[in-house]
This record gives structure tokens, C-alpha cells and sequence, in this order.
């Protein structure tokens, strides 16, 4: 008799583990997806010409709210939670909403999803999204350039678009987003490395992604995200804290992995946090990984020019993900108005429009900024639509793209960056060390 499973996902993890489970297993039947957090990515087949010669017909890829009447209408044995950056407190209702619905509940197998790499391998995480991943992933890149070695990156998926099309993507350009038809959230990620020149690989199988990288790539640097475990088998595995969110490495899926089994701990945005909540990640960081090397670091501002905002009304737009279900009420764009003297901040939802009216209301608690979301053309242009409808007198972009080239913006813009700069040797060493060990 076969298992039957369900796969809970969000257009990426799911694939994977689907890729490294299930995959040509016959004592499995995979009979569906669910799909969460990210629109517009059910109502899909996940591929027959990826999930293999046990799928002819591919596998559908269904809304998560109809995750009951699934496990009902298959008889389905268990169900495989296999997405990030959510509460434990969300994982134990999914739990009994799976259990009530007479199957099993598991989270994914961390270590059978982390594939055997021949390549040296960094990987950097975080307890949850918007911590500084890319910065820190950045920095990263750099100490190994210094050092000599030729870095790719292999980013976390994204593949919200045709996953057959999206199984390998390589970006060498600016000119590959246009060709890879990316969204914002894609080229957030993969623009600040193409402009260091750094190859990015991304896509949905991961093991294919990992054939081509390591062809041409010194180390490989595992870009997580959310606060996703690795896909490939780390030999230095860094995790980075937010203390502006100090407690959140205890209470989150499966950024609490990242916190218990990295080789370093990197708390983040020193510079702006209380020294009562740098304190807090400490404690818990001797606590549950007492052999992990602690770093600290700032996040620092790259703003043009800060006269420009003194006096002044600004909206801030600031990184989707990070202040929608990452529930962080602020960012670089925020720090940056208050640092320099803004007026005020204007509050965008009364213009929002369209998706991104909908992006405020399924994310109540969002401050008052306007989250850079763009998973699609229609949400694009709605963002669009928003920002420039907004009465202000100065927009700061606070993204790691440079949303200008992507929307027109008719208000007086700034774009404003942000980079890692760690205190004292500890990540530079532990580099170091992992190279010479190796």
C-alpha cells in the first residue's frame, strides 16, 4: 500500500522536499500541494517533467484553505508542513487542523533535505525574514573575494511563475532578470549580486541547480530565505538574529533550527537596537547553541543625501516580505526619515489600490509604509498605482532593487542602501578557518 501525502508549501520549500522525498519513491503518492502565503501561485500543476515517472499527470497545487476536504477526498495518510517563517504557535494549528481531518502531521526532514555537496558550502540564514540575510550573504561574497575564491551564490526559490521553464535559472546580468521575467521579490535578491558581480543560481530543482553551480564556483554561498534550514549541506552554517525581534529565534518555523545548529550566530542591527535585546539573544544563544561563535553587527544606512529629507513628508517603501508576514513595522526606509528628520511619515493605505489595498488588509499590522510587493504584473502595477497617488513630498526606497528602474515613481525619490559591517574578526576567522580546513 502506498502512503499518501500532502504537501503544505509556499511555492518553494514544498518543491524541494517533494524533490528529495518523494521523488521516484513508489511506496509514496504525493496527491497534492497546498499553497500558501504567496498569491496567485495555486491552481498550478507542479510538473510532470520534474516530479518524475510516478507523476505523468503531474501534481495539483491547491489553495491551503482546502486542505481538510484534500485530505478527505484522497484519504490521505499524512501531511508534510514544508514552508517557513511562521509562528510554532501556526505549525500546532495546522497540526490539529490536519489530525482532526484524520491524518498524520509531520514538518519536513531538515537533514534529508539538505543534499551532499562536494563544493564547500557557507550557508547563511536567519531566526526570520528581513534580518539581514542578503547583507550579511553580501559580506560574505567579499571576505571570500579577499581571500581569493570565487563565490556563486544559490539563492532560495522563488519560482512563481512556470516551474518547468524555472527549474534552472542562472543570472549573470541585469539582463537575465528581463529575460527570466523575474518579480521584485526575485530581483531584490539577485540585483545587489549581479551589480558585485556575482553569479546567482536559483530555480526549483535544487540537485540540477547544484550540478551547474559547482562548475563553476569555488565555495558555493547558500542565500536562504525566510528563515528556511539550508538545501545543501553547510561546512559553516551562520544564522542571523534581529534583536528588534529579540525571542523570536525561540518561537518561529524553522528559524529555531538555524538557531540551535549554527557554527555562528550573527545578531544583527546593533546599531539600532536596545542593548536589553542584543542581551536577550545572547542568553538564548548559550542556552540552546552554547558553541556557537556570537557576532555582532551593524546594519549601516547608505543614504545620498540626508539634508534632502529633513522637514520633509516621506513615504518610505520598504522590502515586501520583511514588513508584511514578517511582521517587521519598519525598515531601512523608517530608520532612515526618523534618523535625518523627516516631518513625517505618511501612512499610504488610504491610497493603497487593488493588491496592494489587499496586501494591508491580510496584513493588519503593518506600519505605516508601503511594502514593496510584486508578485506579478497586476500587483506591480498596483504598487505603481499606490505610490504615486500618495501626497508626500519625498519617496525613499528602501529595497535592495532599485524600484525606479521597474515602476515610475512622479514624486522626488531617494534610494537608500544598507550593508553588514561586523564587529571584530569572528566572521572573517571563521571563513578563514573553514577554508583552511577544508
Amino acid at each position: 500500500m502506498k502512503s499518501k501525502i500532502i504537501v503544505m508549501g509556499a511555492a518553494g520549500r514544498d518543491f524541494h522536499v517533494f524533490n528529495c522525498c518523494y521523488r521516484d519513491r513508489a511506496e509514496y503518492d504525493v496527491v497534492a500541494i497546498t499553497a500558501a502565503q504567496i498569491p496567485h501561485i495555486e491552481g498550478r500543476l507542479y510538473p510532470a517533467a520534474i516530479a518524475g515517472r510516478l507523476y505523468p499527470d503531474g501534481i495539483p497545487i491547491r489553495p491551503e484553505d482546502e486542505l481538510e476536504s484534500l485530505i478527505r477526498a484522497h484519504d490521505a495518510d499524512e501531511v508534510v508542513f514544508a514552508y517557513s517563517d511562521v509562528s510554532l504557535a501556526y505549525v500546532d494549528q495546522c497540526r490539529q487542523r490536519v489530525e482532526s481531518a484524520g491524518a498524520t502531521f509531520s514538518t519536513f526532514d531538515v537533514d534529508a533535505s539538505m543534499l551532499e555537496v562536494r563544493t564547500p558550502v557557507i550557508a547563511v540564514t536567519a531566526i526570520r525574514t528581513g534580518c539581514g540575510k542578503s547583507q550579511t550573504s553580501r559580506r560574505v561574497v567579499q571576505i571570500l573575494r579577499d581571500l581569493g575564491k570565487k563565490a556563486v551564490v544559490v539563492r532560495h526559490p522563488m519560482p512563481y511563475g512556470d516551474l518547468e521553464r524555472q527549474r534552472v535559472q542562472r543570472f549573470a546580468s541585469f539582463e537575465d532578470l528581463d529575460r527570466h521575467e523575474c518579480t521584485i521579490e526575485e530581483r531584490e535578491e539577485y540585483e545587489p549580486h549581479l551589480k558585485n558581480d556575482v553569479v546567482v543560481y536559483a530555480g526549483v530543482d535544487y540537485a540540477a541547480i547544484l550540478g551547474e553551480a559547482e562548475r563553476e564556483a569555488d565555495v558555493i554561498v547558500w542565500d536562504g530565505g525566510n528563515n528556511d534550514t539550508p538545501f545543501y549541506e553547510p561546512d559553516l552554517w551562520i544564522v542571523v538574529a534581529d534583536p528588534h525581534r529579540a525571542g523570536h529565534e525561540l518561537d518561529y518555523f524553522p528559524g529555531t533550527v538555524n538557531f540551535a545548529r549554527a557554527d555562528l550566530i550573527l545578531i544583527n542591527k546593533v546599531d539600532s537596537a536596545s542593548a536589553d535585546d542584543v542581551d536577550t539573544i545572547r542568553r538564548n544563544a548559550r542556552r540552546v547553541n552554547p558553541n556557537a561563535t556570537v557576532v555582532l553587527g551593524d546594519s549601516l544606512l547608505d543614504v545620498p543625501d540626508p539634508a534632502s529629507i529633513a522637514g520633509k513628508r516621506v513615504l518610505a517603501i520598504e522590502d515586501g516580505p520583511t514588513t508584511t508576514h514578517g511582521g517587521m513595522p519598519f525598515g531601512a526606509g523608517t530608520l532612515a526619515a526618523r534618523r535625518y528628520g523627516a516631518a513625517e511619515i505618511v501612512d499610504p493605505r488610504p491610497w493603497a489600490v487593488g493588491e496592494i489595498a489587499e496586501t494591508f488588509d491580510d496584513y493588519p499590522g503593518t506600519g505605516p509604509l508601503l511594502p514593496a510587493m510584486g508578485y506579478g504584473e497586476k500587483q506591480i502595477r498596483d504598487l505603481a498605482a499606490t505610490t504615486n497617488a500618495v501626497d508626500c513630498d519625498l519617496v525613499l526606497i528602501a529595497t535592495p532593487v532599485d524600484l525606479s528602474r521597474l515602476i515610475e515613481i512622479r514624486q522626488p525619490h531617494m534610494r537608500i542602501g544598507y550593508r553588514l559591517e561586523e564587529q571584530g574578526d569572528a566572521l572573517l576567522n571563521a571563513i578563514t578557518k573553514m577554508m583552511n580546513e577544508i
